[in-house]
């Protein structure tokens, strides 16, 4: 059965709206955690849009399950990830006038970098996972550099606005967990997610876990974070 990591981004989002101390994604995390949630994932983007490096720091020294640390493949996150020592780090590509990630990270292109960071952090004994569009190719690669897991970008078939985009954006889905499957690499899946879209995936095997952030924060604004997980992790139960 696949687990559920929770991205507390947005939590940081809301803090860093107003400048102020709250809300607290280090206390969102113990919360979702005491929920069930089976890891914390979090974006230390380089312009520090949201979450900060007292964050990393705090989330480091709390958290009970696992931490995911998202990051660009650069000298300074190889040099805080080295430091923080996460669970386990993901590869993402990262643009400062996106408004959240929008793609994989292109491997064709990336490779090199790729590569020496996956060996870096590797020899540094932290797994790593590279963030990547459902693309064979993508895949591949991945394998070909030593990458422990792939993270499956989700985003084209939570956002398509037809069946037959939905149908043939999850098909690439369906391909890309089978492939790195065979490939004996870990695959997490992840981007756009919510109480709604999650159900597509029932009867798919082959997935680890869902890294869940934007819905679960929305829904938490209403009702409360360990009620918001709790759902979530229902849904994904029946899968």
């Amino acid at each position: 059965m696949a687990g559920l990591s929770v991205n507390v981004d947005h939590i940081a989002t809301l803090r860093e709206a107003r400048k102020a101390a709250y809300p607290d994604p280090v206390a969102a995390a113990v919360l979702a955690e005491l929920a069930g949630a089976e890891g914390i994932v979090v974006h230390l983007r380089e312009d520090r849009r949201h979450i900060q490096d007292r964050d990393v720091r705090l989330l480091r020294e709390t958290v009970q399950t696992k931490l995911i640390l998202e990051m660009a493949a650069t000298s300074e996150m190889i040099g805080i990830a080295m430091k923080i020592k996460p669970d386990l780090v993901t590869l993402v590509p990262e643009k400062r006038e996106e408004l959240t990630t929008e793609g994989g990270l292109d491997l064709i292109s990336q490779l090199n970098n790729a590569r020496e960071t996956v060996a870096v952090l590797r020899q540094a004994g932290i797994p790593t996972s590279i963030f990547v569009n459902p693309d064979p190719e993508q895949i591949k690669l991945a394998h070909q550099i030593d990458a422990a897991k792939v993270e499956i970008h989700t985003g084209a078939f939570c956002d398509a606005v037809t069946p037959e985009k939905k149908d043939r954006a999850f098909s690439l889905i369906v391909e890309s967990v089978k492939l790195a499957n065979r490939l004996k690499l870990g695959v997490n899946a992840g981007h756009g997610l919510c109480y709604t879209t999650i159900s597509a995936f029932r009867g798919l095997h082959g997935i680890d876990e869902f890294s869940i952030g934007h819905s679960i924060v929305s829904r938490a604004a209403l009702v409360g974070m360990e009620r918001a997980v709790r759902e979530m992790l229902a849904l994904i139960r029946d899968l």
